[in-house]
């Protein structure tokens, strides 16, 4: 059934038919329809002092404004990540600014962090039913200076810190201008200070801990990744997702769109997001768990993630092109 949805919705621009599938899911759920859905077997794991009921997540990026949290929960995901939120509203970059490859299994996205910023997703999460474990994405907006990018990152984490079970530090897109460098040397070093300090005023405060989670690039070379995970363990970071879009197009060469700027997901990611998993495995010597992102299309290249040394998996593109189905196949993990 979903081939034959996901047929008509790649008629259309991907960007309206995002809009097009994710307003159906709310409509079947406010209709309650999705409650026949049957239950998932549960196979429980604990990350980061939080039990998981399976290994299945849905990556940030599908829901960045919270607008379907309950909707996407009642598909079956373990887990779910909102976002990126920045702290105010931005409209990200021109429109086109997403394109599928569906030869490739494939996505192209420089979206530019597109998302109603933080009072409007906490506004959403105050009505949201779901009580499950969330993670919370949160960047800096685009005109605020590098040098202030802490400054983004505290705003985003003091005014949600409240509704994440974790919360995912995004310095690895590659479609807000020098972004990236925040994963290297001392600007690194100085973000995660910063907001592990926040973590435990919070903590002190409240008595809630909100795990701090990491989002890295797989275009890092060998001795950047080497410098960023000793910055991981002497900040102690409580998790780290491996990994977010690349700008390589190994395997996509042939496309139409293969010339387009932006990050590419999907298959073509797969070999790529799994050697940055061993060898940050590898370095990390399971001090720190990783969340495995990217390529992840079907059972056999999840298992090869959990294998290099992830604990969970999440998904975004391989949602996109094998629809809910692939929640169950990965929950058996």
């Amino acid at each position: 059934m979903y081939s034959l949805l996901r047929k008509a919705l790649f008629t259309l621009d991907p960007e309206r038919s995002h809009y097009i599938a994710m307003q159906g899911l709310q409509l079947a759920y406010q209709l309650r329809l999705l409650n026949r859905l049957p239950a998932i077997p549960p196979r429980p794991r604990t990350v980061m002092g939080l039990t998981f009921p399976h290994a299945a997540g849905l990556a940030a990026g599908l829901d960045k404004n919270a607008d379907y949290v309950d909707a996407l929960a009642a598909l079956g995901f373990a887990f779910i990540e909102i976002g990126t939120v920045t702290p105010q509203p931005q409209a990200g970059n021109p429109r086109p600014r997403l394109f599928r490859l569906p030869e490739q299994e494939a996505i192209i996205n420089r979206m530019g962090f597109n998302n109603k910023g933080v009072e409007y997703v906490a506004r959403k999460l105050e009505q949201t039913a779901y009580r499950g474990i969330l993670g919370i994405n949160i960047g800096k907006n685009k005109d605020t200076p590098l040098e202030n990018a802490a400054d983004d990152y505290l705003f985003g984490f003091r005014h949600l810190w409240k509704f994440a079970s974790y919360m995912t530090i995004n310095i690895s897109s590659p479609n807000t201008a020098g972004l990236r460098d925040l994963q290297q040397g001392d600007m690194l070093k100085a973000l995660l200070g910063a907001l592990k300090q926040e973590q435990q005023q919070i903590e002190k405060a409240h008595q809630k801990y909100v795990p701090l989670v990491v989002k890295i690039s797989p275009d890092l070379s060998a001795d950047a990744l080497q410098a960023l995970a000793q910055v991981l363990i002497e900040q102690r970071i409580d998790g780290v997702i491996a990994t977010n879009t690349t700008l390589e197009r190994q395997g996509v060469e042939q496309s139409a769109h293969a010339k387009e700027t932006g990050g590419l997901s999907g298959k073509p990611l797969q070999s790529r997001s799994t050697e940055t998993i061993r060898a940050l495995h590898s370095m990390l010597q399971n001090r720190i768990p990783i969340i495995a992102s990217g390529g992840i299309m079907d059972t056999a290249s999840a298992s090869e993630k959990l294998k290099a040394g992830a604990s969970l998996l999440q998904v975004y593109t391989g949602f996109i092109y094998k629809g809910p189905a692939i929640i169950r196949q990965l929950a058996t993990l």
